[in-house]
């Protein structure tokens, strides 16, 4: 492994761009590539993949509500046409985004390059956000808010391959916010190093002219400093001061970093600090004695062009010690003052301070209103780093800009090159300040990185390795994460302290001889990571070898430990008093052992993550729960049948869990019933809906309403929730919704009925290997009321598969229906002999997203028809006398089939149905007996009248024919037909 700007990549990887392609297709096929991909493009494709991106993408959103003519636009044009004239010829095209990713403005080398991309992209308004366009250089640089590279491969998205990229945020001077990118764009075979300091200079004239573009706030600086202007010629006795230092936000925060470590020092010196354009500014350091008697130090900056001999020592020449020197040289004795210093030193006790800076631009890039020099005094030191208390003090040009070495700041705004000398104040401050400033910031800068950082998933596993990512190496050497099972299912740990199981191991190096990944960790009573969470406090070990208490958990694996890492910091792992577990720093050998600082930053560091590890249990263990009850109230089995042959599966999404459900119900006839349907939403609520909609529609369906009849009764019933919803606020508010198909398939006549509710067509695989969608009117969604369904009657010829499946196999926002439908199509196409299991897992495998959003229900039936020897019918005339011929003749039919044994109770039945059919009914009445697992008894006529159930007193002389029926058969009921209807009664075949 080797390190590129702070970040690990693959030893080996490609030098010319290319990327690191073997890494992405491992990625994409799911294995582990945490050691060969720079960490901030993993966490890129890492939150690609859980937004559900495809690498397949091609097209890109487009906005049209994005400000034509913004601060960035205005500031951007000038610099981006000096650009275009820079590269002219070459194969590099520049882009400017806003701050969401929108692409507002895009120039290119050679202009034939535009012709080349879709025209959509040639326009401004496409979105290069990350959410959307996955691992780019504009949204890379959003995440991360930094200067970024991203080589070939690395891209997200298969459109990017050829292609490389380096991207900058551009900042408002002012604010600090971001206001927008700049992006270089290049094939991968044309990186250069210099491109990194051409898009520095870039963006840095374009910030210089958004601060252009801020007059007001200018103006009211300026009164500010002339204020505190006149209260320092006041106390100077003099007006005017030396020539003015013109830094560029970036030059003036490093040498302010390293001011605050000469102050620590408390010597004089003097140190060469270059600049990222090339320049160099020498630091001078002096210790100072105020008019009260406050010690402190002084540090100036000259920049080139100056004469050190004539205002600072002309006996001996200022000593530049090397970068990474422990000790600063000393000037010599007797080493001049400037007046200006004296003054400002001399005020140290209150804390006011008005150096000498630069003319400030206005919007146009002249000199604000008179011209007059301002500045603006930060009394907490270090950009706000050093707490009160302490007596440094900052001064900050707050809109000297500063300037492009290659003249291009220059171009872009219309102002002047620096004078070719200047020097200037940049801070005062009491011995050991600077140390404190220079650490505070440092400390911020991470806990401000790990606000942006942790949490970014709602994964517990993951939000534990963002943790030590984070803390590597900018605090620590070495991470362990030790959670408790239970926390990682989403639940509170009944014994946190003693069923603790290694989680994350992260470091610079990954040949240590921790407890490996998995493992349970077992720490001894007197273990500082056991004192940690039975103390609730951080608890530091900053020299390993002497703490006895871990020595002692385990000899000889802690003195192995020793010969690599010689401090700990041990942070339980608590939020909202919830204790999950324990987070461990190490640092090795070299660096300096921990001390209180770092304990209370690892302290923060942890709070701040344990409170992300706590919502992701929390998340977890909801989804947890909703999945649970989202399984307990699907079908836990299929019904007993020959009619159809099944199968089924439900994936859940990988975020929230929705409303999707499937069920296979026996109807009368040796009919099946086909049914899935999908509840609008997620969570709880959801599922919920769920199981009460298929209860719903199962009691509907075996009632043996036809599939239209069910889903207006099931649209009723929608409608209802909504309305009894005590947070829908009144009727037609919408709360739920549902989608639904429902199909019923008779295996005597091999023809379906189906009708649909706002739900996905289904595909019908027919027994040659072809695949159709049936044209079947698409309805409205369950819940809006008052508009009719229409069911659709089709052939269905044995061997057929009716596939059935829910909007999450389908729909998604990265991918067309159409072309999803046509990959179902080829997916089930020429192989029809595959059974049902093998279609569900095919259609998974080859159609369904790899990381679903929603999701995902399918049932997939193959067809069977009742052999029509097993189907015996007889129709006569309304008749009394011709009863007796059926009931003989049925008799005859039963002998044939060797169902002797249920002949007795079969003609019962059948003689009781058809008196009934003839005395009360409409001819002509027709007769039919199918064997199937059971007896089915049908008796039909021409009227609607229904017979029903009573107890008939012990006087009557009638009405006990049904309850006879209802006690020889297993179930009996009345199906109702588009003219008439059927009486049917189920005998068992148990003993037959």
């Amino acid at each position: 492994m080797f390190r590129s700007e702070g970040e690990q990549a693959a030893v080996g990887r490609a030098t010319d761009g290319t990327g690191p392609t073997l890494f992405r297709e491992r990625f994409l096929q799911g294995e582990s590539v945490e050691r060969g991909v720079r960490l901030s493009i993993l966490d890129s494709w890492q939150r690609c993949r859980t937004l559900g991106l495809s690498p397949d993408q091609s097209d890109l959103p487009f906005r049209d509500d994005f400000e034509a003519d913004g601060r960035i636009v205005r500031a951007a044009a000038p610099v981006l046409d000096r650009l275009e004239s820079l590269f002219a010829g070459s194969k590099i095209n520049i882009s400017v985004a806003d701050a969401n990713g929108t692409v507002l403005l895009r120039r290119f080398g050679e202009t034939s390059m535009s012709h080349s991309l879709p025209a959509i992209q040639r326009v401004p308004g496409f979105v290069f956000a990350e959410r959307v366009a996955g691992t780019n250089g504009i949204g890379l640089a959003l995440a991360e808010r930094r200067l970024i590279r991203v080589y070939g491969a690395e891209h997200f998205a298969e459109r990017a391959q050829a292609n490389a990229c380096v991207a900058l945020p551009v900042r408002d001077p002012l604010s600090g916010g971001i206001e927008g990118v700049l992006c270089f764009g290049y094939p991968r075979g044309f990186e250069t190093p210099a491109l990194s300091g051409v898009i520095r200079k870039a963006a840095r004239a374009m910030e210089r002219r958004l601060l252009g573009q801020s007059s007001a706030r200018e103006r009211a600086l300026l009164r500010a400093y002339l204020a505190t202007q006149a209260e320092a010629d006041e106390a100077d006795g003099r007006e005017g001061s030396a020539p003015a230092l013109r830094l560029r936000p970036g030059d003036r925060a490093l040498l302010m970093e390293k001011a605050a470590e000469l102050i620590s020092r408390a010597q004089r010196a003097a140190v060469d600090v270059p600049l990222p354009d090339g320049r160099r500014v020498t630091l001078v350091s002096r210790p100072m004695r105020s008019a009260s008697g406050v010690e402190g130090v002084a540090i100036e900056a000259v920049l080139p062009g100056s004469t050190p001999g004539e205002r600072l020592a002309t006996r001996e020449p200022l000593v530049v010690p090397a970068r990474g020197d422990e000790r600063l040289p000393t000037l010599p004795v007797g080493f001049p003052v400037e007046p200006a210093v004296v003054a400002a030193v001399s005020r140290l006790d209150r804390l006011s301070l008005t150096p000498p800076v630069g003319h400030l631009p206005n919007g146009n890039g002249a000199a604000d209103e008179d011209g007059a020099e301002r500045a603006t005094v930060d009394r907490d030191g270090a950009d706000g780093a050093v707490g009160a208390g302490t007596a440094a003090v900052s001064v900050t040009g707050a809109a000297a800009a500063g300037v492009i070495a290659d003249g291009l700041g220059a171009a872009a705004n219309g102002s002047p090159e620096p004078p070719p000398s200047a020097r200037g104040l940049v801070m005062v401050g009491e011995p050991q300040v600077g140390a404190y400033a220079l650490a505070a910031r440092r400390r911020l800068e991470l806990l401000s990185e790990a606000s942006a950082r942790i949490g970014t998933t709602l994964d517990v596993r993951r939000t534990a390795e963002e943790l030590a990512e984070t803390a590597v190496p900018r605090l620590a050497d070495y991470v362990t994460v030790d959670l408790p099972d239970a926390v990682l299912r989403g639940e509170e740990s009944a014994d946190p302290v003693g069923d603790l199981h290694r989680t994350v191991i992260h470091g610079l190096r990954d040949d240590l001889p921790f407890t490996p990944v998995g493992r349970r960790t077992d720490f001894g009573p007197t273990a500082p990571q056991r004192r940690a969470l039975t103390g609730g406090q951080a608890v530091l070990e900053p020299d390993l070898a002497s703490a006895a208490g871990w020595l002692a958990q385990d000899p000889e694996h802690t003195g192995t430990l020793l010969t690599q890492v010689h401090s700990l910091i041990a942070v339980p792992l608590v939020a909202r008093g919830v204790v999950l577990g324990v987070v461990s720093f190490y640092r090795a050998q070299e660096p300096a052992p921990f001390g209180d600082d770092d304990r209370s930053l690892a302290q923060e560091l942890a709070t701040r993550a344990a409170l992300s590890i706590d919502n992701a249990r929390r998340y977890t263990h909801e989804r947890a729960m909703v999945l649970a009850l989202q399984r307990r109230l699907l079908p836990h089995g299929l019904p007993d049948q020959e009619t159809v042959e099944v199968a089924h599966r439900y994936l859940p999404a990988e975020a929230d869990v929705g409303g999707d459900w499937y069920d296979v119900i026996p109807l009368s006839g040796a009919r099946i019933g086909l049914l899935v349907g999908d509840v609008v939403g997620h969570g709880m609520l959801s599922a919920a809906t769920m199981g009460r909609l298929r209860t719903a529609a199962r009691s509907f369906a075996e009632l043996d309403f036809p599939p239209d009849e069910v889903l207006v009764h099931l649209d009723n019933l929608v409608g209802r929730l909504d309305r009894e919803d005590p947070e829908g606020e009144g009727e037609g508010m919408g709360i739920i919704g549902a989608t639904c198909l429902y199909a019923v398939y008779d295996p005597t006549s091999q023809r379906c009925v189906m009708a649909r509710a706002g739900h996905p067509p289904p595909a019908l695989v027919h027994p040659d290997g072809g695949v159709t969608y049936p044209d079947l009117p698409a309805g409205p969604p369950l819940g809006l009321g008052g508009l009719p369904f229409d069911a659709v009657e089709i052939d269905l010829p044995e061997d057929s598969q009716l596939v059935l499946y829910t909007d999450g196999l389908i729909e998604d926002r990265h991918r067309d229906v159409d072309l999803v439908l046509d990959e179902l199509r080829g997916a089930l196409a020429h192989h029809p002999e595959r059974t049902p299991e093998d279609t569900c897992q095919a259609i998974l495998d080859t159609v369904a997203p790899a990381h679903p959003c929603d999701d995902i229900a399918l049932l997939v039936a193959r067809t069977h028809a009742l052999d029509p020897g097993r189907i015996a019918t007889w129709e006569l005339p309304a008749d009394p006398a011709r009863v007796g011929e059926v009931r003989a003749a049925a008799m005859r039919q039963l002998s044939d089939w060797g169902l002797d044994e249920a002949a007795f109770a079969a003609e019962l039945i059948l003689s009781e149905l058809v008196t009934n059919a003839i005395r009360h009914g409409t001819g002509p009445v027709r007769v039919r007996l199918l064997h199937d697992r059971s007896l089915i008894c049908e008796v039909a006529d021409a009227s609607n009248t229904a017979p029903h159930l009573r107890r008939a007193a012990s006087t009557d002389e009638g009405g006990r024919g049904l309850f006879l029926v209802a006690q020889l058969s297993r179930t009996w009921g009345t199906r109702y037909l588009p003219e008439g209807k059927v009486i049917w009664a189920e005998c068992g075949l148990d003993g037959v």
